[in-house]
């Protein structure tokens, strides 16, 4: 930690001494002026002025942490007990000599953190889900649940999101297979993208959603929002959790069953994780088409049952094969995502949806290290004719995504 940085926490310590003694009462920049004037005189001004911008910033923001979130290539920081801090840098795990003077300091942030959403985690609570203004998701675990202390995760935000040509660019995606794609989402083909926590399955939705004509109005559900589309006719709407009276939730399924009832073109769910996986399906075999989903899976295959299983949650007691019936109609594509050992997120495979033995299966169209494939005879194939026939240029397409 760099001297400046070493005197800025010290200084922040006197603030907080001063707070608890009933001292001050200015604002928060004059009296963090006048501490740094009465502690740091021999300074030069430019020093002077960076310790008050430290000073501010460790006592308004987030502490320790505001460097680390202030570095572009952060994509997540993990919190394990307040000596303890990782940081993800391009796919990488690093550790960092970052930490907080104690639990209660830890604590301190934390509360920063949820106060503003209404939010709080306690003995009783010890769980909760928030996000940052600037959208970045977090998840905090603190004792008795956890055993090394306040636990907290943040997934940074980035707020222009990638597009399918940035995707290619980072080699997540080949030309061949984004433009597919692209064309696929054009073509108001329904797309599950399907894959491990963390494979990056959040960004190559944002991505082709970018292939969505702007007209078209587009209703995105989420958890947590983080999902940035581009086009102009949006509505964003976000679960939430029951307050601290247990009453209030809010969860995925009714939002989306409101969303039916407000005129979508599209509708985008962030990530399908219980029985709003029935709503769902219910949803693109009614003329709600063309929407797109992720989930957590290791395959194809896997996605299709997962999503099944998904959808008997619901327990509405319809059989097993009238599930499955819904998933083969409901359903043109599946894109499966995974993270590489040395930290890359790639599109493993483009898989279309097929009705084989009176079930499900998926026909694989691309797989890294492959070239692509036609789809064959079908809804899909069908779906990208009218598309071509209705006289779309591909450039147009390709362009917008």
């Amino acid at each position: 930690m760099e001297a400046l940085d070493e005197l800025a926490v010290a200084l922040r310590g006197r603030l907080i001494e001063r707070a608890r003694s009933g001292e001050g009462g200015v604002a928060l920049e004059e009296e963090v002026r006048a501490l740094v004037e009465a502690e740091a005189a021999p300074l030069p001004e430019a020093d002077r002025r960076a310790l008050c911008e430290r000073v501010v910033l460790l006592a308004r923001g987030l502490g320790p942490l505001e460097p680390l979130l202030s570095d572009p290539a952060v994509d997540e920081v993990m919190v394990n007990g307040p000596a303890s801090v990782y940081v993800e840098r391009r796919g990488r795990l690093e550790a960092t000599g970052v930490s907080f003077a104690g639990e209660g300091e830890l604590l301190h942030a934390i509360e920063r953190i949820l106060a503003p959403l209404g939010r709080r985690v306690d003995e009783a609570s010890p769980l909760c889900d928030a996000r940052l203004p600037d959208g970045s998701r977090v998840h905090v675990v603190i004792p008795p649940l956890s055993l090394s202390g306040p636990c907290l995760t943040i997934r940074r935000f980035r707020r222009e999101g990638f597009s399918l040509r940035d995707l290619v660019a980072r080699r997540t995606l080949v030309p061949e297979a984004a433009e597919f794609l692209a064309l696929c989402v054009a073509a108001r083909a329904s797309l599950l993208v399907s894959g491990g926590t963390g494979s990056g399955k959040t960004t190559t939705l944002n991505a082709l959603s970018g292939a969505i004509p702007g007209a078209e109005r587009i209703v995105t559900i989420e958890d947590a929002a983080e999902l940035r589309l581009r086009q102009r006719h949006v509505v964003r709407l976000e679960a939430r959790p029951a307050g601290l009276d247990g009453g209030g939730e809010v969860t995925i399924r009714t939002l989306v069953r409101n969303a039916l009832r407000m005129r979508p073109d599209r509708i985008v769910v962030g990530e399908v994780r219980g029985a709003e996986a029935l709503d769902m399906l219910q949803a693109l075999n009614t003329g709600h088409d063309g929407s797109l989903t992720t989930v957590h899976a290791n395959s194809p295959a896997d996605a299709l049952r997962r999503l099944e299983t998904l959808a008997l949650m619901a327990g509405v007691g319809l059989p097993h094969a009238a599930v499955r019936e819904q998933v083969a109609s409901a359903l043109d594509l599946v894109v499966h995502q995974a993270r590489l050992p040395d930290g890359a997120r790639v599109v493993e495979s483009v898989s279309e949806v097929v009705r084989a033995a009176g079930g499900i299966g998926t026909r694989e169209l691309y797989a890294r290290g492959r070239a692509l494939r036609r789809p064959g005879p079908g809804a899909l194939s069908e779906r990208l004719d009218r598309l071509r026939g209705g006289g779309a240029p591909v450039a147009a397409v390709s362009e917008r995504s």
